[in-house]
């Protein structure tokens, strides 16, 4: 039976050598719009969006900056050692999407259905055994009440945080790094003071204007001249689409960044501009009113009766704003890079069209269209094909080839994941299950994409349409084949197993 299984192993593995990747009239647009929903441009006639990575993106400086700034806060106001200064930010370290277990200090990748991806797990900058992992969570599932809650926040007795925001990759990196440094010097520690405190430290970067007045006093060193989002808001212009801005950032820094982006002008291009408008709270707290900001920042206390183009305004909420503008439903299409703050409540409650900015998509795609990735994947799907075919055979010497299979096929998948990260792979999978991260990404959002310029690559009457996904039962008659066909798999013999 042995020289049987090996057979049908070096068929497979022919297969997979002989394979030429320019068969992949299949590779994918890294520039391309992705769909979740059915959805047409031409039933957009309001444009709305975010400014963090949305129309403004930043360079690798900004994470470092946010990251040494946060760790001199702790050392200098928290009374963390000094020692800790001798990290530096590792901007290979962490991915958007992991969870952080506030109790057991751990960053992981979760998958859809809330199992932890083994090999994923850190304490401070080292993996956790896996051994480990299974007896801390009594397996690796994470129950439903130890998530985190809607906005991927630890409160109310959840355990987890997750990190959806860009900006939250250098302070997952900072807890690891002061995680790593406790461990190394065996100081006995509480993980959620540590947590606290640095979310504070990170927060206060923020909030104290620190990030702020370091980018609009070296704009050039920190973002990136978009002359392609430039390129984006003319062409909507252009076809008489109203256009709003809504961000958190304060109103100075917006300004700076936009006139460096598009030009003094800029606001001649949105029909509303809304400044530090605390999304999420924007779009669920009817109680707080517009302001108009002046020159210099200065706030009037005026009752706001219409939002006028060529203003800014602040705070506010979206019950308001859409009692002054009527702009309802499935006509306004808004961008955003956060998928809770930014997209979750419009599509749930509001009925709006949502657009993911997904950066990292673009590097992703790039690794998945490499001949090394194609025949990797190709392998690992030979090889999962045949395991589930010949596991029917159940002598013992069958037995002992699959087992071999089954660790070759482990390796294979690990050898994918450090295609995209060392530490934590892909964004959007775990070794076989979409991410937490997709599913709650393939939710909220209609259409993602990794720049707003990928709309350039379309006309405004354009019509996404989603991929038909086959579903688990409908793969025998059509998925598995095609596979098979287009790499010239073969699919085994049907044979009946010896018993």
């Amino acid at each position: 039976m042995r020289g049987y299984l090996n057979s049908n192993y070096k068929e497979v593995k022919r297969s997979i050598n002989e394979l030429d990747p320019s068969i992949s009239s299949n590779l994918l647009n890294p520039d391309a719009i992705f769909a979740n929903n059915e959805m047409s441009l031409e039933d957009i006639e309001v444009y709305g969006f975010d400014y963090d990575y949305t129309l403004a993106f930043y360079s690798k400086h900004l994470h470092t900056l946010i990251f040494n700034t946060a760790r001199d806060i702790l050392i200098n106001e928290h009374r963390y050692p000094k020692e800790i200064q001798r990290y530096e930010y590792d901007p290979n370290f962490a991915i958007r999407g992991l969870h952080y277990d506030v109790h057991k200090a751990l960053l992981m990748k979760i998958d859809s259905f809330h199992y932890i991806q083994l090999g994923t797990v850190y304490r401070g900058l080292n993996v956790v055994p896996d051994s480990e992992v299974i007896e801390m969570y009594e397996g690796s599932h994470v129950p439903l009440e130890q998530m985190s809650d809607f906005y991927g926040k630890s409160s109310e007795g959840n355990t987890m945080k997750q990190f959806m925001d860009i900006f939250s990759l250098p302070e997952m990196t900072l807890l690891c790094c002061v995680n790593e440094y406790f461990l190394k010097n065996n100081i006995d520690y509480e993980p959620v003071h540590l947590y606290k405190d640095v979310k504070e430290a990170i927060r206060d970067v923020h909030v104290k204007g620190i990030l702020y007045r370091a980018v609009e006093a070296d704009i050039e060193r920190y973002i990136c001249y978009g002359e392609r989002t430039q390129a984006v808001l003319s062409k909507l212009s252009n076809h008489g689409k109203k256009m709003f801005l809504i961000t958190n950032s304060p109103s100075s820094f917006v300004n700076k960044g936009m006139n460096f982006i598009v030009g003094k002008d800029w606001r001649d291009l949105f029909d509303v501009v809304i400044v530090q408008a605390d999304k999420p709270n924007f779009f669920n707290d009817k109680r707080r009113p517009f302001r108009k900001v002046a020159e210099r920042g200065i706030l009037l206390w005026d009752k706001i009766h219409h939002l006028e183009k060529g203003q800014t305004y602040k705070q506010g909420n979206l019950f308001e704003f859409l009692k002054l503008t009527g702009w309802r439903g499935s006509k306004v299409l808004y961008f955003g890079d956060h998928i809770y703050s930014d997209l979750a409540d419009l599509t749930l409650k509001h009925g709006w069209r949502t657009g993911a900015i997904i950066p990292e998509l673009k590097s992703e795609i790039e690794i998945m269209n490499t001949s090394h990735y194609i025949k990797t994947m190709a392998w690992l799907q030979g090889l999962t094909g045949l395991l589930e075919r010949m596991q029917v055979y159940r002598d013992a010497e069958s037995q002992m080839v699959l087992q071999d299979w089954i660790k070759e096929r482990q390796e294979t998948r690990d050898l994918t994941k450090t295609m995209f990260n060392r530490q934590f792979g892909s964004i959007f999978r775990t070794d076989h299950n979409p991410t937490y991260f997709l599913r709650r990404l393939s939710r909220f959002a209609d259409i993602y994409m990794e720049s707003l310029s990928s709309l350039l690559n379309y006309d405004l009457h354009h019509t996404f349409y989603p991929k038909r996904t086959p579903l688990q039962h409908e793969l025998p008659v059509c998925s598995e084949q095609q596979y098979a066909n287009t790499f010239r798999i073969p699919l085994g013999r049907e044979t009946a197993p010896i018993k």
